[in-house]
């Protein structure tokens, strides 16, 4: 059976951190983009939406078993690099595995337990990462019959109205604490995150 991809989402400005590039805040002593893409490889093979090179994104994926792939409208917003990696999905596929490469706590094992989910709940079109109280969070797999709708979206609201428009067909898999949720976005994401961390 061909294994579900993820596609690490990286192609995004990061306009929000006050001229720091969030994916290269150190993270376990390393840029959270390459702890990202490093827990993923793991779980499965990637596909890394990135912005066209030279860019350092690129630099902090150096030497990894990862599949590159440059969004040249990646100013337009999180579906462009969506639409860009879905064209790169091996055709035998059943299913694509989005994750957003801003979640500091999201572990190996939670990709994992939202992939095992896929073959556990076999009714379902999408199966969803959410914290331990249930609150939907990533990361967020895709069965490939969605793949066409998509395909189609465009901006930076992500997959939100496909997941609402198919809500009846969502399963939710509960991960450790706030790891759904944890993302980094604004300086005080970053401070609030390492000062957690600390305690």
């Amino acid at each position: 059976m061909i294994p579900i991809p993820i596609i690490l989402l990286a192609a995004g400005n990061s306009s929000r951190m006050g001229g720091k590039d969030k994916l290269l805040l150190p993270v376990d002593g390393q840029p959270l983009l390459r702890r990202s893409a490093l827990i993923a490889r793991i779980a499965a093979p990637v596909i890394v939406a990135l912005p066209p090179s030279p860019h350092p994104r690129h630099d902090a994926l150096e030497g990894l078993d990862v599949h590159k792939i440059e969004v040249p409208d990646a100013s337009e917003g999180m579906n462009a690099s969506l639409r860009g990696a879905l064209m790169h999905v091996p055709p035998g596929s059943p299913a694509a595995m989005i994750l957003l490469a801003d979640l500091p706590e999201i572990t190996t094992a939670d990709l994992e337990s939202v992939l095992e989910s896929v073959q556990t709940n076999p009714d379902k079109l999408i199966w969803r990462g959410a914290t331990a109280a249930g609150k939907p969070g990533h990361p967020v797999v895709f069965d490939r019959s969605l793949f066409d709708r998509l395909s189609q979206l465009t901006g930076d609201a992500g997959a939100q109205a496909i997941v609402r428009a198919f809500s009846d067909k969502v399963h939710l898999q509960p991960l450790p604490e706030q790891n759904a949720l944890m993302d980094i976005d604004t300086p005080a994401d970053w401070a609030a995150w390492k000062a957690n961390r600390r305690s």
